[in-house]
């Protein structure tokens, strides 16, 4: 009876399994498989939610950022000081939120994805209202209380990045415009690029037009 308890346990999660209860423990019991691949698996206050795989206007600038990073952990004097990133990464909040991109700076050694908390977790805003309400304040806060320091957001909509960061009385928040690199001391001598990855973005929007911009919701916390 128990090895049939566990093979029932052990199905494979899919797309239909969306809204099925689950506690982040279980969640993290399965973790890596088995889940079907090509899809992102998130659990939102107890609930699976399976999701597509984000769109190329997505992933291409999200590669190429990944790429700028590991280029500088491997050839800047500063560049040890990243011990990895990696996309669609689960984030050990109180949920357990799927990240477009994490990195994890400062620790020395490999870092354990169940337990580490990422320095930087970074998102690519999506079209659809409730998703840009939830980028830019229900995750903020998340990452925020999960101990991430900084949380960028990359609107391609509105041609800016949003970067939030702890404060003592609350979150702070800089714009950083597309004309406008980028620099971290989580990353020092890093350049972030903002225009090169809106320029990804972009070229795959070509042939359907420009979407149309969401609502822009309030940057939250204090500006500095």
């Amino acid at each position: 009876m128990s090895q049939i308890a566990t093979k029932k346990r052990l199905v494979t999660l899919g797309p239909g399994s969306t809204g099925q209860l689950m506690t982040p423990e279980q969640f993290d019991a399965r973790q890596p498989e088995p889940f079907e691949r090509g899809y992102r698996y998130q659990i939102i206050n107890g609930v699976l939610v399976v999701s597509p795989r984000p769109g190329i206007g997505e992933r291409n600038p999200n590669d190429e950022l990944g790429y700028l990073i590991r280029l500088y952990r491997n050839t800047h004097p500063n560049g040890t000081v990243v011990d990895e990133t990696a996309p669609q990464q689960i984030v050990p909040t109180t949920n357990r939120r799927c990240a477009a991109r994490v990195v994890w700076t400062g620790l020395g050694r490999v870092p354990d994805e169940e337990k580490d908390i990422p320095s930087i977790v970074i998102e690519f805003v999506s079209k659809r209202r409730r998703d840009v309400l939830r980028d830019y304040e229900v995750k903020r806060d998340e990452y925020r209380d999960a101990g991430v320091q900084q949380y960028w957001v990359i609107d391609r909509f509105r041609r800016i990045m949003t970067v939030y960061r702890k404060g003592i009385a609350g979150p702070t928040f800089e714009i950083v415009t597309e004309d406008q690199p980028y620099q971290t001391d989580l990353l020092p001598g890093f350049v972030l690029p903002l225009s090169r990855l809106l320029a990804l973005a972009d070229q795959w929007e070509r042939k359907k037009g420009r979407p149309k911009r969401p609502h822009t919701p309030p940057a939250g916390g204090t500006n500095g």
